[in-house]
C-alpha cells in the first residue's frame, strides 16, 4: 500500500470484519469494494478522499447504510466508513448539538433527551444523521421546527480536493445552501451543528383502524383535518393493502391535542417517551432483508387519490403530513424545494428470497404508480433506481441549476457521484 493507505485502518477482501462492513440495510446490495477505510477522525477522511483520487477509485460514503440503492458500497472502489465518527456533544445552555458524521439518530436523540431537548430527526433510530439531514430530513418535529436541514447551523466538510471547510450562513454560503437538501454531492460532512428545542420527554400517539367499508370516508375526514391540525401534530395514515386503513397522529412537544382528539373519537391514545417514539419503527432483522420502495410528494389529496391509495394490493402504503414550519421556509432558501408539499406517500416491500426480486420490485412499482397522477415531486431520500429522472423529480429546474453551480465550484470532477447525482456542467 501507499504511505497514505498505511496510515489508515483499511479492510480488504478476506480481512476479519470486511463482509460485515460492506453489508448495508438493503440485502439486495452485495458489492465488494477494493478498500474499506474505517475513519476514526477527520484527518482519516481527508486521507481517504485523497487516496481514492490517487488510485482512481470510485468513492462511496457510509454512515447508517440506509440508502436503498447502496451507493455507499462501490464495486471495486473505496468505501469510506464513517461509523467510528460517532460522538455527540450537547450544550444545553445554548441548545446546540455537535454531531459527528457517523452518528445514528438514536445517539443524537439520547444525548439531547438527557436535557429534555431534541431536533428534527427521522423516525428510525438506526438511520444515519448524515444521509437523513443532507437530503432534507423529515421527522415528528418538522411541522413545529422545520426539517433537519433547517436546524443545521453549520457543517464541517471535506471537499473533493481534500480541503476542510466550514459551511454556514456566513462561510461558504452557497455550499451551505446546497448541503441543506442537496445530498452527498459536495463532500463528506464530518460534523453537523444543530439547533435543539425544548420538547420535553413525552409524546402522544393516537390511532384507530377503519375497515374497508368505511375507509374512504374516514381517510377523507383525516385529510381535511390535516389542513388545520396544530403544528405539534403530524398525521399519518397506513394501509396494509386490503382496503382498510389505520389513521391517527403523533403529538410531540407542548400544547393540548384535545381539539384534534375530539375529531377522532374512536382513537386509542397512548403516552410514550419521546425516545420510544423514535424507536417504534425500527426494523427487526436488520440487514437481512431485501427491500424496494417508491414514494411521492403530494400538494393535495383529492377524492380520486384517496380511492387510489385504498386500492387493494399486496404492498402496504402510507401517508404523512407536511406543512407547518416546513412551509414557512421559502422554496429558494434551501436546496430542499418542496415546501408546499402537504403529504408524503410511500410504499415498499421487504423479503429474503433473491428469486422474488423481480416480482416484489414490480409490485412496489405498481403500487407507487397508483398515486403517480397526483404527485408533485419526490423526497430525494426515498429515491431508489430512478437515475437522472428521479433527480429531476426531486429538484425543480431553478434548484437544479443552482445545485449544478455549487457542484461546479466544489466538485467539478464529480468525485462524489455515488449518490442521486447532481452532475457538474462539464461532465467528466
Amino acid at each position: 500500500m501507499t504511505t497514505t493507505a498505511q496510515k489508515l485502518n483499511v479492510l480488504t477482501a478476506g480481512d476479519p470484519g470486511y463482509d460485515e462492513a460492506r453489508s448495508i440495510w438493503n440485502a439486495m446490495v452485495d458489492r465488494r469494494p477494493a478498500l474499506i477505510v474505517r475513519a476514526a477522525c477527520e484527518s482519516d477522511v481527508v486521507a481517504a478522499v485523497r487516496l481514492a483520487r490517487e488510485r482512481g477509485l470510485e468513492l462511496g460514503v457510509r454512515c447508517g447504510g440506509h440508502n436503498a440503492a447502496g451507493f455507499a458500497v462501490p464495486e471495486g472502489g473505496l468505501m469510506l466508513d464513517l461509523t467510528r465518527l460517532a460522538a455527540v456533544r450537547v450544550d444545553p445552555a445554548r441548545r446546540r448539538a455537535r454531531v459527528q458524521g457517523g452518528v445514528l439518530l438514536g445517539a443524537l436523540d439520547t444525548a439531547a433527551q438527557r436535557h429534555g431537548l431534541a431536533t428534527t430527526a427521522g423516525n428510525v433510530s438506526h438511520t444515519g444523521v448524515g444521509g437523513l439531514t443532507l437530503g432534507g430530513g423529515m421527522g415528528w418535529l418538522a411541522r413545529q421546527y422545520g426539517l433537519a436541514c433547517d436546524n443545521v447551523v453549520s457543517y464541517r466538510v471535506v471537499t473533493a480536493a481534500g480541503e476542510v471547510l466550514t459551511a454556514s450562513a456566513r462561510e461558504h454560503p452557497e455550499l451551505f445552501w446546497g448541503l441543506r437538501g442537496g445530498g452527498g454531492n459536495f463532500g463528506v460532512v464530518t460534523e453537523f451543528e444543530f439547533r435543539l428545542h425544548p420538547v420535553g420527554t413525552r409524546a402522544l400517539v393516537a390511532e384507530y383502524a377503519v375497515d374497508p367499508s368505511g375507509a374512504a370516508a374516514a381517510l377523507r375526514h383525516w385529510r381535511d383535518l390535516a389542513a388545520v391540525a396544530p403544528r405539534p401534530a403530524t398525521l399519518e395514515a397506513v394501509s396494509p393493502g386490503d382496503g382498510s386503513v389505520r389513521l391517527g397522529f403523533v403529538w410531540a412537544g407542548p400544547g393540548d391535542p384535545a381539539g384534534l382528539l375530539a375529531e377522532m373519537p374512536a382513537a386509542t391514545v397512548r403516552e410514550v417517551s419521546y425516545l420510544h417514539l423514535q424507536t417504534r419503527d425500527d426494523t427487526t432483522g436488520g440487514h437481512a432483508y431485501r427491500r424496494y420502495s417508491k414514494g411521492h410528494y403530494l400538494r393535495s389529496l383529492p377524492d380520486a387519490a384517496v380511492d387510489a391509495f385504498l386500492t387493494p394490493g399486496p404492498a402496504s402504503r402510507s401517508l404523512q403530513t407536511y406543512g407547518g414550519a416546513i412551509a414557512d421556509v421559502a422554496p429558494a432558501a434551501t436546496a430542499f424545494a418542496h415546501r408546499d408539499t402537504l403529504f408524503e406517500f410511500g410504499t415498499g416491500l421487504r423479503w429474503t428470497d433473491p428469486a422474488e426480486d423481480a416480482e416484489r420490485t414490480a409490485v412496489a412499482r405498481a403500487t407507487g404508480a397508483l398515486l403517480a397522477p397526483y404527485a408533485s415531486g419526490v423526497y430525494v431520500n426515498v429515491l431508489n433506481d430512478e437515475g437522472e429522472a428521479g433527480v429531476r423529480r426531486a429538484y425543480p429546474a431553478a434548484q437544479l441549476a443552482r445545485l449544478t453551480a455549487v457542484k461546479d465550484a466544489y466538485d467539478p470532477d464529480n468525485v462524489f457521484h455515488l449518490n442521486h447525482n447532481i452532475r457538474p456542467s462539464v461532465r467528466p
